[in-house]
């Protein structure tokens, strides 16, 4: 606030340039215009009030707008817990909606909203993890989480088989094991 007053009062009482003005008090000639400009917005003259106090003088040049820009209306989800929740089987964003206004009674996003401020914080995140090997040199295999019934012909036996994707550098293939 010190260096606003110095600024104000060259302008106004030395009536020096911008330029003189930003070598003085050392700032940039867009920072003395930019002040010089908020002071005359606030309708300031010099001398300014001896009652006004640097908070005062703050509130007139940098008045603060009801809500910052970009600001979300309602409470939002910590969206990361819900990209991890997203990968448990059987769950989707309707189920995850539904959690989030149970519990925001009184304030939420509708679901359009909801979807659309979920799949922006997805596509902020990097699906991609860039390795280098040799062809043939590694495979990788995960379990997908999902079994399939496989029904013997002889007997009619039905067994619950898991599934494994396992990719290499020439392709992928599914693979199932018997638990049974």
């Amino acid at each position: 606030m010190r260096r606003i007053r110095q600024v104000l009062q060259l302008h106004f009482g030395v009536r020096a340039s911008a330029r003189v003005i930003a070598r003085s008090v050392g700032a940039g000639r867009s920072t003395v215009q930019d002040y010089l400009a908020r002071a005359a917005a606030a309708g300031l003259v010099w001398p300014l009030p001896a009652a006004l106090t640097d908070e005062e003088l703050e509130q007139l040049l940098f008045p603060s707008v009801g809500s910052k820009s970009g600001a979300r209306r309602y409470v939002e989800p910590d969206w990361s817990a819900l990209v991890r929740e997203m990968k448990r089987p059987g769950v989707n964003l309707s189920i995850l909606f539904e959690e989030y206004q149970g519990s925001h009674p009184d304030g939420y996003y509708r679901y359009s909203r909801f979807c659309e401020l979920f799949r922006a914080f997805e596509q902020r995140l990097s699906p991609t993890m860039r390795q280098s090997h040799v062809a043939g040199d590694k495979v990788f295999v995960d379990y997908s989480g999902k079994k399939v019934p496989i029904v013997d012909p002889l007997t009619g036996e039905v067994q619950m088989a898991e599934i494994f994707v396992v990719a290499t550098r020439v392709g992928w293939f599914f693979a199932c094991s018997d638990t049974g």
